[in-house]
């Protein structure tokens, strides 16, 4: 039996110029990739937030959950999905969000959001230490790195990028304050994934209950990385949550009310939107489901994604687009997708026509 599409281009054979706007046309539509389920956390497992990938090629996540009692765990898959070790983070509460390594001192520091600290951690055993801690009400979400090592942290609550030394002290410093890093929308996370560009000449840092990527300045004096204005860098990015950047300065926006990751060149205009939901089976979710914190795989071939799949209804807030599907979650999740920009269609018919010529 003939399929629908040759049936259609056998219909009109008659009108060579159609048949060939028909049949050569590409999709109307991104190429958003395939999405794999990476990793299925172990059943019982919390919600999972933070993600980074170590010098080993590991994946390294921790669990995320805002309601509950025992310490926070931290899991290691190999970069084949494998599960390494589990081990509980000593001292923890029950609520983690960003960790990262230190690429100086390489450290594993993970970010204590219901503690309003950051830990040194050891990844093999779990045992930690107080690392940093700030003032006020605040609520730590995400951390970076400069080329020194001194670590800065984004406070959802209170609109600050926090700083502290390589090895401490333990007092945060104010980096830089801004109410364009403050919130009243929802989710309502201010401050959340930050990263430098290339240069480090500027800090990426995404607002997640406006929507927006801010810019903050930078300038360096004497090897010290100096915050100057913040401007709002783009708009309309759904729920900006976890961010990274490729070595040509795109930014890559982990959209946790779109469930896509939206890549922004350096000008701000996006280049592609990748990954998207597909439901939830057998109480897994399928593709991307309030996508949190996304890193590159060591050899940059691949994106790793968490899930974080909260229903904002279970921590007292109004339900959004995702609550309903993340209700059903019954085992929390890593995506993996292809780290590709892949070209517009409109791109593709350009070239075609270029190579034509």
């Amino acid at each position: 039996m003939l399929n629908r599409r040759r049936r259609l281009g056998l219909a009109v054979l008659g009108c060579a110029g159609m048949a060939i706007a028909i049949t050569n046309s590409p999709a109307p539509a991104w190429d958003r990739g395939d999405v794999e389920t990476f990793a299925v956390l172990p059943q019982g497992t919390p919600k999972i937030e933070g993600l980074t990938v170590g010098e080993d090629g590991n994946v390294y996540v921790s669990t995320f959950d805002p309601t509950g009692s025992a310490p926070a765990q931290l899991f290691v898959f190999n970069d084949g999905g494998k599960l390494l070790r589990q081990v509980t983070i000593g001292g923890a509460s029950p609520a983690t969000l960003g960790l990262g390594f230190n690429p100086v001192t390489h450290q594993l520091l993970v970010i204590d959001f219901g503690a309003a600290k950051v830990l040194r951690v050891d990844p093999n055993t779990g045992g930690s230490s107080v690392f940093m801690t700030v003032t006020g009400a605040a609520g730590l979400n995400a951390l970076t790195f400069d080329q020194s090592g001194n670590v800065y942290v984004s406070d959802s609550f209170q609109g600050i990028i926090w700083t502290t030394g390589p090895h401490g002290p333990m007092a945060g410093t104010v980096w830089k304050q801004d109410p364009l890093l403050t919130t009243t929308g929802t989710p309502p996370f201010g401050a959340n994934g930050i990263g430098f560009n290339k240069a480090r000449s500027a800090m990426f840092v995404a607002n997640t209950g406006n929507d927006t990527l801010v810019q903050i300045a930078v300038t360096n004096v004497g090897g010290s990385l100096q915050a100057g204005a913040a401007s709002v860098f783009t708009n309309s990015i759904n729920g900006a949550d976890g961010i990274v950047l490729d070595s040509s300065d795109n930014i890559w926006v982990a959209a946790n009310q779109a469930d896509e990751i939206v890549v922004v060149d350096s000008t701000g205009k996006a280049i592609a939107k990748l990954g998207d939901f597909n439901g939830v089976k057998n109480g897994v979710t399928r593709g991307l489901l309030f996508p949190a914190s996304p890193a590159f795989s060591k050899d940059g071939s691949s994106l790793f994604v968490s899930n974080l799949e909260l229903d904002l209804r279970t921590i007292g807030l109004p339900q959004t687009v995702d609550s309903q599907w993340a209700a059903q979650v019954q085992q929390h999740s890593i995506a993996k997708l292809r780290a590709r920009i892949p070209p517009l269609p409109a791109q593709q018919d350009q070239n075609a026509q270029g190579i034509a010529r």
